[in-house]
């Protein structure tokens, strides 16, 4: 499933051992800085590569999973990472996120963002301080109207909350190519800080409006499936990485798939899953170092539709 540069400099990393996840920003682009785009409401910025928790952390009791999670999720704050993207929806995600941030350091970089994803104004409160408690956040970063769901019931408790300090960004969200028209039309006229979409190779639907409108109206994006869950790694299974990708630093092509995504100036965070330490690793790699550039992207988008 994963391209002969990612295999490579996996076995490459190998060799440092199982502690490889806790140990210092290693990346073969020579940086250990990962990028961080500010939040257009504010200023404030975060990592270009944050962390879905969508079926990887829905773990439950497992005891082993949740020993591999411990150290996925070590690895992304060894390698600079902060933001965290959960749901109610995600089964037991939340609860295992926020057991796990127990036992892993570095975690003052959080920023945690979940969703609120059920109809009725207390329904939605109820479910939101449930989130609270399960990833034990006082105050969440983020929190989102998860697809659109009853969004104008949730709009304006969200805008109380934040007003009383509860929350401090509140966003709205939509995956897989859903209800844009929608989207697009809410957010030129409420003042949301952040939108949430599927944006890849593969599906750049969200560059015709939905892009250009948040750029326009200031709102920070988060990107979900930036690898459209996996295909694009299929699709390229035994494809050589170009070698113009080192121009970029790029040295495989999950980082590939990834610096196109976050290079777009409209991208403020993309949020890939994984419930593998290498693919963690190699996923925050994929945030520092050099980004291409437009005429670079286009090469890059011509070059995979291509193969």
């Amino acid at each position: 499933m994963y391209d002969v540069g990612r295999r490579r400099f996996m076995r490459a990393v190998a060799g440092f051992g199982s502690t490889m996840a806790f140990a210092p920003v290693l990346t073969l682009a020579g940086s250990s800085v990962v990028n961080k785009k500010p939040i257009p409401a504010t200023g404030e910025e975060v990592p270009i590569i944050g962390m879905g928790t969508w079926q990887t952390f829905d773990v439950g009791g497992d005891e082993k999973a949740r020993s591999n999670l411990t150290r996925v999720l070590q690895a992304f704050f060894d390698h600079g990472g902060g933001v965290i993207d959960s749901s109610p929806m995600y089964g037991s995600s939340e609860q295992v996120v926020g057991d796990l941030l127990n036992e892993v350091g570095g975690k003052e970089a959080l920023f945690a963002a979940t969703k609120v994803w059920t109809r009725g104004r207390q329904a939605g409160i109820d479910q939101m301080r449930r989130s609270m408690q399960r990833m034990g956040v006082g105050v969440f970063d983020l929190m989102q109207i998860h697809n659109l769901v009853d969004w104008e019931t949730h709009w304006e408790t969200l805008k109380t909350w934040k007003a009383e300090g509860k929350v401090r960004y509140v966003g709205i969200t939509t995956s897989h190519g859903r209800a844009h028209s929608e989207l697009e039309q809410i957010l030129a006229t409420q003042p949301f800080d952040f939108v949430q979409f599927t944006y890849s190779l593969a599906n750049r639907t969200v560059e015709e409006r939905l892009l250009p409108i948040a750029q326009e109206r200031g709102v920070a994006t988060l990107i979900n499936r930036p690898y459209q869950g996996g295909s694009l790694f299929r699709r390229v299974k035994g494809k050589p990485l170009p070698a113009w990708a080192g121009e970029f630093d790029c040295e495989s092509w999950g980082q590939f798939f990834l610096k196109f995504v976050v290079s777009h100036p409209a991208v403020t965070c993309a949020i890939p899953a994984t419930s593998k330490v290498r693919h963690m690793v190699d996923n925050m790699q994929a945030g520092a170092g050099r980004l291409p550039d437009a005429k670079t992207r286009e090469k890059m988008r011509a070059y995979f539709e291509s193969i």
